[in-house]
């Protein structure tokens, strides 16, 4: 799990701007912010504030943003040009203020007025917004194309190539064409890259470091990852590897779209109904992550066993004392995992300055069990989740489905079943059930009438 960092900003420690990952996960992946993407690229300036930063510090600029002017910028990965989107909303800000551009969100809305907070939220909701961004993805496209119409037409290339020593000179095709002949190695068409030099330094980079180009592993010698590359068909690419995204003219089509979403769009009429068989179909099953350890289970039995007799920790405890339903379980989750990422005691609210520090803590002060007022935790930013991809959020339980499969499950063996339902007769044929009753045979066959009594 994310360790604490120790030299967090005063006052700010407490920030997530974005859902962690856990150890054996990676990010998501996608065109970073602060990455060239071609020509044009600028400094971000701050849209409130005279501060300005290099591209490639857009993470903190973002950061800034929130911490400092309480702004928050929707999808940013979308944002063909980040830089020139800063700078249209710069001077729009300087003729109205934010609440004419974004939405206002009021945090912590049922306590203490002192603890309230407000967030500005700008999204493509706002008409403008969503012009500007459109126009920004057209402008890029537009660029893009440009610049590979210039690569087609330029002559001036040469290069090595980089399996073998043959040079190649005059257009770029003739040495993608040769890799992909001589030497198994294709990238794709050559219509359909830009930025060929800047993708070609990349492979070479990589393949100087000594590293697959698929699977990106490194070796000892240029022999062994030669051999490597041969033997397990690693000479290509990695088509989910995003770092190449910008390297294929397909990824600037459309705003939000990667180029595999455009491409399942287009063979999508090309599937044949007979082959939609899911018969051999495989699910991954959803792995838990412990609370505290990095322990994993694939079912919430398990789960709960091992915080039970590994940390003492009893959620179904919890749950029952607290009667807590499963939104608030997730809210419960996501703080025990944040508080704890942020090497913080969630039950005393002590500061450490490590997680193994505070899990320490937690053990020997006996703050297992022990939670701050539901006021405290059962805030709707605990929505959120802490971790990306939590399989623990996946496999909680409400309570109402624990109870339906116990009914589901019916009596325990050796426990007598009560309150055995009635079931009424078929009543559809009336004229049947008459002529066959008991009663119409007693009419036919009278029985001797008994002596009158005086009471008769």
């Amino acid at each position: 799990m994310a360790t604490c960092t120790a030299n967090e900003e005063a006052g700010h420690e407490d920030s997530i701007l974005e859902a962690l990952s856990f150890p054996e996960e990676e990010p998501p992946g996608g065109l970073a912010v602060g990455t060239d993407q071609g020509p044009g690229a600028e400094a971000l300036v701050c849209p409130l504030c005279p501060q300005t930063s290099p591209l490639s510090e857009a993470e903190r600029v973002l950061k800034h943003l929130l911490l400092d002017h309480k702004l928050v910028v929707a999808d940013v990965k979308l944002i063909a040009d980040l830089p020139r989107y800063m700078s249209y909303w710069k001077g729009r800000f300087l003729d109205q203020p934010l609440t004419e551009y974004c939405s206002v969100i009021k945090t912590n809305s049922e306590g203490p007025v002192e603890k309230q907070e407000f967030y500005f939220l700008l999204c493509d909701v706002l008409p403008e917004d969503r012009q500007l961004r459109e126009q920004l993805q057209q402008r890029r496209l537009e660029e893009t194309l440009d610049q590979q119409q210039r690569e087609r037409d330029d002559t001036s290339f040469q290069r090595v190539c980089m399996f073998c020593s043959e040079e190649f000179s005059g257009n770029r095709a003739s040495l993608l064409n040769h890799m992909a002949r001589e030497h198994a190695f294709s990238v794709g068409l050559p219509d359909n890259i830009v930025y060929c030099t800047q993708f070609l330094d990349h492979l070479q980079m990589k393949l100087d470091s000594l590293q697959c180009l698929y699977c990106e592993k490194p070796f000892r010698d240029k022999t062994t990852l030669k051999d490597h590359m041969r033997k397990k068909s690693h000479r290509r690419i990695n088509a989910k590897n995003h770092e190449y995204d910008r390297f294929y003219v397909i990824n600037y089509l459309e705003m939000g779209r990667s180029w595999e979403e455009v491409q399942s769009e287009d063979d999508r009429d090309m599937v044949d109904p007979a082959d939609d068989d899911w018969s051999d179909w495989r699910a991954h099953p959803v792995r838990a992550v412990c609370l505290f350890c990095e322990q994993q289970a694939e079912s919430m039995d398990r789960m709960y066993s091992h915080m039970e007799d590994a940390h003492g920790f009893h959620l179904r405890q919890l749950k029952t004392r607290l009667g807590l339903r499963f939104y608030q379980q997730v809210k419960l989750v996501n703080y025990i995992r944040r508080e704890l990422h942020q090497c913080r005691c969630y039950g005393c609210q002590e500061k450490f300055g490590s997680k193994e520090a505070v899990l320490q803590h937690i053990m020997a002060a006996g703050h297992v069990m022990q939670l701050p007022a539901p006021s405290v935790w059962d805030q709707p930013q605990y929505f959120f989740p802490t971790y990306e991809n939590d399989g623990l959020l996946c496999v909680l339980v409400d309570s109402e489905e624990e109870e339906e499969e116990e009914e589901g499950r019916g009596p325990a063996e050796g426990v007598e079943q009560r309150d055995v339902p009635v079931i009424a007769e078929d009543m559809s044929d009336l004229k049947a059930l008459r002529d066959s009753s008991v009663l119409k045979q007693l009419l036919r066959n009278p029985q001797p009438s008994l002596p009158r009594t005086r009471w008769s």
